[in-house]
């Protein structure tokens, strides 16, 4: 180190960082994909009985959809 470089001491409290990170983990897995698949699918299905005029059918589908299936694919471990 040459005189000119003003030395640089680590923070206080801080980690030292490392090259490579620690503990990166995949938020969702297949599991949770597949969730979201179905959710998707079951949705769509409501969106479709929704435009052939179904007034019981459609919002049960969609409920279960938005409400149950996606919450679940979200949390699901």
């Amino acid at each position: 180190m040459s005189p000119e470089e003003p030395r640089r001491r680590p923070r206080r409290g801080a980690p030292a960082r490392s090259a490579e990170p620690q503990g990166v983990d995949i938020p969702f897995t297949r599991k949770n994909y597949v969730i979201f698949g179905i959710a998707a699918v079951v949705i769509l299905a409501g969106y479709i009985a929704l435009s052939r005029g179904s007034i019981t059918l459609a919002p049960i589908l969609l409920l279960l959809g938005y409400l149950v299936l996606i919450p679940w694919g979200i949390l699901a471990k």
